[in-house]
């Protein structure tokens, strides 16, 4: 397959890069959206209270209990697949699996963590409702929820529903509506969930969105949620060192790119959705661009986006830059006040001049700005 023209900055001067073209084997474009269970990590959100399900500390037996979230390592979870829906869950703070105490099958049983067994009242059913799960205990039939900021289960009519935002996004999920900005984070698997990343991803595809709505009078559609957090299958390392074309600058995201391509039947480009892709991986001399419908991206702008690598104002300029390329426009030849040019370091200053604006509204990717 051809891969999108991508550009980068280079020493504060931005050059369209050539088009970069790997080939991959056409039965991994293909792949329906059936998708077998995997491991991931997350954390557990009450959808109501936007509370993190916590382990308070590393002994066995203590019951889980319902705090604000901090992105500690107390409020990170391992799914494990069991089959089908059903998985164990791990804790990281002492290596036990959450567990209904004693096997009860009666309501307002505690939910604990316990040393790992084979029980089914360590296993969970995850059970879809729009954004949402409910979390079924496969040895009692109830789901779990929180009661005066303990975890219990109870009947499932009443229980609550959680967001899992590490949940593998794609096969049995539901798909974004078409000509929206599709959004994903890639997180390799070796790699503690944190919500920093999707939260600042969202919030600096918001701030692009707002943009071009002030410089084109229309704007984009982002997907509901704005990011696919995705387990990657591999550890940060292999996205970071295993070759994918002559230039090891884009290696990270091409490996990114390429997985997302074959496990969730993406293209490059797709007449259905703009695609924003972002991996927390980097590796030597590595970096990314936008094009072709298409922007990729590896860690130090995740990183950016998350509050943690500098002022926000240069990722929310990169954002719109690379997004510029992804609705087809060039870079500028010259340091000349607009935004596909080294003057989107000095975001908000900079604007589109006349000429892109017509490209990106006459462009392959105009008719998804409302």
């Amino acid at each position: 397959m051809t891969r999108p023209v991508v550009s980068r900055p280079n020493r504060g001067v931005l050059k369209l890069a050539a088009a970069v073209v790997l080939c991959l084997l056409a039965g991994l474009l293909s792949v329906g959206s059936a998708q077998a269970a995997t491991a991931f990590t997350s954390t557990v959100v009450d959808a109501s209270s936007g509370q993190c399900t916590t382990v308070p500390n590393g002994n066995n037996a203590v019951q889980l209990t319902q705090s604000s979230c901090n992105s500690g390592a107390g409020q990170s979870f391992r799914f494990t697949p069991v089959s089908g829906d059903v998985y164990t869950v791990g804790t990281f703070t002492a290596g036990s699996c959450v567990d209904i105490s004693g096997a009860s099958t009666s309501d307002n049983a505690a939910v604990i963590q316990y040393t790992c067994h084979s029980g089914t009242n360590q296993q969970f059913r995850l059970q879809a409702s729009e954004s949402a799960f409910s979390l079924v205990a496969v040895g009692s039939g109830k789901c779990l929820t929180a009661v005066n900021a303990l975890l219990v289960q109870q009947s499932c009519g009443t229980a609550a529903a959680w967001r899992l935002a590490g949940y593998p996004t794609g096969g049995g999920t539901q798909v974004p509506a078409e000509k929206t900005v599709r959004v994903w984070l890639l997180r390799p698997s070796d790699v503690p969930y944190d919500q920093r990343y999707p939260d600042g991803i969202a919030n600096v595809l918001r701030e692009a969105q707002r943009y071009y709505r002030q410089e084109l009078g229309k704007t984009f559609r982002l997907a509901d949620p704005v990011v696919q957090v995705v387990t990657g299958e591999h550890v940060k390392s292999w996205y970071e060192n295993t070759p994918n074309g002559n230039d090891r600058y884009w290696w990270a995201v091409f490996n990114m790119q390429q997985e997302l391509l074959r496990r969730f039947d993406v293209k490059a480009p797709d007449s259905r959705w703009l695609n924003v892709g972002e991996v927390i991986a980097e590796g030597q001399g590595a970096g990314g661009g936008g094009g072709g419908g298409w922007v990729i991206l590896c860690q130090h702008d995740a990183d950016g986006a998350a509050g943690i690598n500098g002022p926000m104002n240069r990722w929310y300029g990169g954002m719109v830059h690379e997004l510029g390329h992804a609705f087809g426009l060039p870079d500028s030849t010259s340091t000349d006040g607009t935004p596909m040019s080294a003057s989107f370091y000095d975001y908000p200053n900079t604007h589109f001049s006349q000429s892109q604006k017509n490209g990106i509204l006459n462009g392959p990717y105009g008719s998804f700005l409302f």
